[in-house]
């Protein structure tokens, strides 16, 4: 049997020597050292589409600069622009094939940016991909810049773009947990303090809790979304500005600002601004503190539904799928451990960015390509996993009335309310009597003489055990249709 022809190449040079690059590709031979370079993770930064589309940003805006201060002529910037366009659009996003990993402070990331959209550009122009006689991805697609000024900006955009995904899905999530405090909010339970009864509250104040932490993590997270305004295009090498005109840098910033609608702003130090991943540590922070308020809710939607029988068991969460491959009928609560998991992620991986941004040298920080890695991920996984913890467990979270009703009516700690009226002490002895004989408080206060049977009925009731009379302004009970709006 005769072999098959051998798939059609072209030739494609570099300043280290040619390589035979497939005919059909958009990216070339520096694309290609990298790819062989850098076969760490198998996993290309079009993972991440919205870092994708920031470079298409940037290259389209340093297109549109260019051409406007006069250094690169109409027909290549429109061309590049053009091109550009489609990769934000969603197309050749396969193209992008470095791996997430790479050396060179994201030069291979800005490489196969600009060879992918100059090779867009040519298939316009109707000419072969490789001609980049006509048309260079470095003279032309990447005139007036440098890897330290695109790559950066680009990971800020991206950033930006992805975040706006994460923070729909955190919200949805707190409205999920506000339906459930409406659901919930007369279902009296034994709050407890360092796992030990305590005194009662109501299970909707609970998940209000929960609602609210997650409020504001919305607000701190949409606060350091700020950080990643401030950009650095025009420093090229090291923020001297080197290679570019003196009015590259605010038409730069003008067009960016159009295309991705963002409050972007170009750093007043550009030295600084090429060396700082500063405002990497504070975002990649902010987003471990959401992950670990995520994770402790977890925690406690497991303890509170620990058991069935010998746990907890105040609340029944959505039975997902078979528990053990040995105890018929075990259900375990897969969907608040997945988030832990990933929770636990999103900490290592600000360590990392913690670790990367230290071991920046001089005028350049040559791992912003693993802080960039790391905190795309975080936010894909926190996405998600804020995804399944609302759909697969929150929504169908179910409470056990008549479990919570019994432990409040036996709990010692509803004789902390009656304190004001008995005393400390005369509370504390009866309470040891109650634990001892397993008496009822209220029986013992009354028959202590301490209180009328009718007093201690009207201060132990659900409204005042839980505080609710106290802060029913505050915390008003919300319809469903308001829950809709909020």
């Amino acid at each position: 049997m005769a072999s098959a022809a051998p798939a059609p190449t072209r030739t494609e040079t570099d300043s280290l020597g040619s390589m035979e690059i497939p005919a059909d590709a958009y990216w070339g031979i520096h694309t290609a050292r990298a790819d062989a370079n850098f076969p760490i993770t198998k996993r290309p930064i079009s993972v991440y589409p919205d870092l994708v589309v920031a470079l298409a940003m940037v290259k389209q805006a340093s297109a549109r600069a260019n051409r406007e201060i006069g250094v690169l002529d109409p027909e290549r910037a429109d061309l590049i622009d053009r091109a550009a366009q489609r990769v934000i659009d969603g197309e050749f996003h396969d193209q992008f094939t470095v791996g997430v990993i790479q050396g060179g402070a994201g030069t291979s990331t800005n490489m196969n940016a600009n060879e992918v959209i100059t090779n867009i550009a040519l298939e316009l122009a109707g000419r072969e991909k490789g001609d980049y006689a006509f048309l260079s991805p470095i003279d032309h697609t990447n005139r007036s810049q440098s890897t330290n000024d695109v790559y950066p900006t680009a990971v800020k955009i991206g950033l930006s773009l992805t975040l706006r995904s994460l923070l729909e899905e955190l919200d949805l999530l707190r409205i999920s947990f506000l339906h459930k405090s409406h659901e919930f909010h007369d279902v009296l339970k034994v709050g407890r303090t360092q796992l030990q009864d305590a005194v009662p509250m109501t299970l909707g104040q609970e998940f209000h809790g929960f609602a609210s932490t997650l409020g504001y993590d919305h607000t701190r997270l949409t606060e350091n979304a700020s950080l990643m305004f401030e950009i650095n295009m025009g420093a090229t090498a090291i923020g001297t500005g080197i290679t570019t005109h003196v009015d590259y840098a605010p038409a730069v910033l003008k067009h960016l600002r159009e295309i991705t609608e963002l409050d972007l702003v170009t750093s007043a130090d550009l030295v600084e601004a090429t060396s700082d991943t500063g405002s990497f540590m504070s975002f990649s922070s902010t987003l471990k503190r959401n992950a670990m308020k995520l994770s402790k809710i977890c925690n406690d939607l497991r303890l509170l539904s620990s058991g069935p029988q010998a746990g907890f068991g105040e609340i029944n969460l959505p039975a997902m799928q078979a528990g053990s491959s040995i105890m018929p009928g075990k259900v375990n609560p897969v969907i608040p451990e997945v988030v832990n998991q990933v929770a636990f992620a999103v900490a290592g991986a600000d360590m990392t960015v913690t670790m990367a941004a230290e071991a920046g040298q001089l005028q350049l920080n040559a791992f912003e390509p693993v802080i960039a890695h790391s905190i795309f991920q975080s936010i894909t996984w926190m996405r998600q996993a804020m995804w399944t913890l609302r759909v697969n467990c929150v929504d169908g979270i179910t409470a056990n009335r008549d479990r919570l009703g019994a432990m409040v009516g036996a709990s010692v700690g509803v004789i902390t309310a009656l304190t004001p009226f008995i005393g400390y002490a005369a509370a504390a002895a009866l309470a040891k009597t109650a634990l001892l004989t397993n008496r009822n408080v209220a029986d013992l206060v009354v028959e202590a003489g301490l209180m009328s049977r009718e007093e201690v009925i009207k201060q132990l009731s659900p409204a005042r055990l839980s505080g609710l009379e106290a802060i029913t302004a505050a915390i008003p009970v919300i319809s469903a249709e308001d829950l809709i709006e909020i």
